[in-house]
């Protein structure tokens, strides 16, 4: 069976778009499902058929700037104006509405890139409304965040808020090419080895990675990282809240695992239970490779059973 909703978001402006997705059988939980900058949540069908083969519902959402929200309210790259909380509130808002369809199941989060960042704002303030956390693809200290921080603030300060600099961008990703082998034609090659996947991925009409994103945008980006960072973020976490890390080794966006270990430290040091698990030899996506992409499956729902 599958729901779906819509709901006003936290930015009081958007609309925005999600799906419940129920199996035909007596659910054993619920798994909210976040996505990353610029794509869409339907990126992650086969693993929402995993998890739903599992027995578990699905809720997953897009974003506001971002796939079905986005082109419903016309706001490509456009998240609003109330700031780096507005996607974890609306995840909150989200999750009430599955709660009310669907009460007293034990609730898990899994958050993939921005989503992990996402998770980890949520975990922060609501946490103790969770069974577990899995954080995949996520970072420790972002590179380059203070330095691009302080050019877009400054064109924000001068009234270019809502128009785009692509050179942010640039400034924050630029980077995270370094270890593509194989060139950058598509400008997506850091999540994936599989050229299909990139393929994917560059021409999906409902993926706004490609897109321009509004100057404000982007520094509310940067501030969900900044958000994020370190043991005082690690405190704010619930901690009884059993979490799972998960990521690819060659994945930049953890800084080729540096970056997993080091929030990994911030949560054992503030006393939490957190697991820790890289594949080697693998970017962004590893929910994305066909080798690895039915382990990767299996893992987090093998961990989510260990905690119910």
């Amino acid at each position: 069976m599958l729901h779906e909703v819509t709901f006003p978001s936290s930015n009081d402006r958007d609309q925005v778009t999600g799906w419940i997705y129920v199996p035909a059988c007596e659910p054993e939980g619920v798994v909210q499902l976040i996505h990353g900058f610029g794509e869409h949540s339907r990126r992650y069908f086969h693993m929402i058929v995993a998890l739903m083969d599992a027995g578990f519902i699905v809720a997953a959402n897009d974003h506001v700037g971002h796939g079905a929200t986005a082109i419903a309210n016309g706001t490509w790259g456009d998240w609003g104006d109330a700031g780096p909380h507005t996607m974890m509130e609306d995840e909150k808002l989200f999750k009430d509405i599955v709660c009310e369809k669907y009460p007293d199941l034990p609730y898990f989060m899994f958050g993939h890139s921005m989503g992990s960042m996402i998770a980890r704002d949520f975990s922060a303030k609501y946490g103790d409304e969770l069974t577990g956390a899995i954080y995949c693809g996520t970072t420790g200290i972002f590179n380059q965040t203070r330095v691009t921080r302080m050019k877009v603030d400054a064109a924000v300060k001068a009234g270019e808020a809502h128009e785009c600099n692509p050179e942010f961008l640039n400034d924050l990703f630029g980077w995270m090419f370094s270890r593509c082998d194989e060139g950058v034609t598509l400008g997506n090659e850091w999540i994936c080895h599989d050229p299909w996947v990139q393929k994917d991925h560059a021409e999906d009409p409902f993926d706004a990675f490609t897109q321009p994103v509004h100057n404000i945008s982007v520094r509310d980006f940067i501030d969900m990282m900044l958000c994020i960072e370190g043991e005082d973020w690690a405190n704010k976490v619930t901690v009884d809240l059993p979490i799972l890390l998960i990521a690819g080794d060659q994945d930049p966006v953890g800084n080729f695992g540096e970056g997993v270990y080091m929030c990994a430290n911030w949560l054992a040091a503030t006393g939490h239970d957190v697991i820790t698990r890289l594949y080697s030899g693998y970017r962004h996506e590893i929910h994305n490779y066909d080798d690895i992409k039915d382990d990767v499956e299996d893992t987090l729902i093998e961990w989510m059973f260990e905690q119910l």
